[in-house]
């Protein structure tokens, strides 16, 4: 994924807590970018029921090569704009997306 050098990544205790931002409904689940700092992700789950939810951190997941239970959606519940902890180091969490080709 070309990009992953823009992304405002914040160092937290046992992890990373990146933004990001979600297109729920979309054709495919894909990691689209970064704009503003934020990473820009697609998921063709609906957003309701937490459906999408799950889809983002799945995607992460397998994007970013860790445990789905190692990743948290800390704010933005309801929203497109969302906030993350990832349970690997900044510079970790930026090389493996950066060799990411975006879609699954």
């Amino acid at each position: 994924m070309t990009g992953a050098d823009d992304l405002d990544l914040t160092p937290v205790p046992g992890g990373t807590r990146l933004r990001l931002r979600v297109k729920p409904g979309a054709r495919a689940n894909e990691i689209l970018g970064v704009h503003g700092g934020a990473l820009k992700v697609s998921v063709t789950a609906a957003p309701e029921k937490g459906k999408a939810n799950d889809a983002v951190v799945a995607l992460l997941a397998k994007a970013l090569d860790v445990a789905a239970s190692t990743i948290a959606i800390v704010a933005g519940q309801t929203s497109q704009d969302k906030v993350v902890t990832v349970g690997i180091e900044p510079a970790a969490l930026r090389a493996r997306l950066s060799q990411w080709p975006g879609r699954y």
